[in-house]
């Protein structure tokens, strides 16, 4: 017989994405900003037919969790309240509540889940229970509804600078939103013209395995170094190494949580060949050194 471990899992999907944001960034910029210390992103991310997925807290989660269903079918209880989910559908877990949630076993699903904290956080719970008088309800299945969550991902995937927190937390409300106020939800779309920060960002993207200087950025745009920096702290609130290094440890969470690469490896591949000051940079930013960090995994 199988054991539980061999069935259920909180999180190893081919082609799962997550984003855990550092609780230091939550601390020192989202819990104080008067933009968005009202409502917050702290973890999101999607698993697709995510077979075996299963997470229980006895004691709930120190955020509030809505799950959006993509595809196929899972169970979820609040308490001793049951919900079974189907495409199309959603459930709002709130904070400090015992749940557990867990995909089907025939036919598993793909969510799309967010983490979220902030002043109003709690509020946005009281409004879905007003207005659909239950945490779990349904909306239509469609693209424009993922293309915003996608922006909120991108965003916070292109590391943590004030303005990408900004946008990720007020576009949250519009997301969550969406949801709740399912009749009112409308989508405005436009195109976005990157800037030299923008690209100089994508350069690092693309680089996150390498050792990058500050000049070589700089010159991957055609500016001298000491103009970018200057441009580049202003839009972000780091320096671009500062900034890159988050970018590697993004990225270096990604394989902590989701691959079983040893350190030296998982260093390796994010451009730091000093495995220690690699671990010593993981643990500054994220709280944890990588291995504790691999034990507690967040789904």
């Amino acid at each position: 017989m199988a054991k539980k471990d061999d069935i259920y899992k909180r999180d190893g999907f081919q082609g799962q994405r997550a984003i855990i944001i550092p609780r230091k960034i939550l601390k020192e910029q989202c819990r104080v900003h008067p933009l968005i210390s009202n409502l917050f992103v702290t973890d999101i991310g999607f698993y697709p037919k995510a077979k075996g997925h299963y997470r229980e807290r006895p004691h709930g989660c120190d955020q509030h969790i809505l799950i959006y269903v993509a595809s196929g079918y899972g169970h979820a209880e609040i308490k001793k309240e049951s919900f079974k989910l189907a495409p199309g559908d959603f459930i709002f877990l709130p904070a400090k509540t015992k749940h557990h949630y867990q995909s089907d076993e025939k036919n598993p699903w793909s969510i799309y889940w967010v983490h979220f904290s902030g002043s109003i956080a709690s509020e946005i719970l009281k409004t879905t229970l007003v207005h659909q008088a239950s945490y779990k309800g349904s909306v239509e299945i469609g693209a424009r509804r993922v293309i915003l969550f996608d922006e909120i991902y991108k965003n916070l995937e292109r590391g943590y600078g004030i303005e990408n927190l900004i946008f990720s937390g007020m576009a949250l409300s519009y997301f969550l939103s969406s949801f709740i106020f399912n009749r009112n939800y409308n989508q405005l779309e436009g195109e976005k013209k990157e800037d030299i920060v923008d690209v100089s960002i994508n350069f690092m993207q693309k680089n996150l395995h390498k050792r990058l200087t500050l000049k070589e950025i700089a010159q991957s745009i055609s500016f001298s170094a000491s103009h970018f920096s200057f441009l580049f702290k202003k839009k972000t609130g780091y320096s671009p190494v500062e900034y890159f290094n988050h970018l590697k440890v993004q990225k270096a969470c990604q394989y902590v949580l989701f691959t079983d690469l040893r350190i030296k490896e998982i260093s390796n591949n994010v451009g730091f060949e000093d495995q220690y000051y690699f671990s010593r940079l993981f643990s500054k930013l994220m709280g944890l050194p990588p291995l504790e960090y691999r034990k507690k995994r967040l789904a």
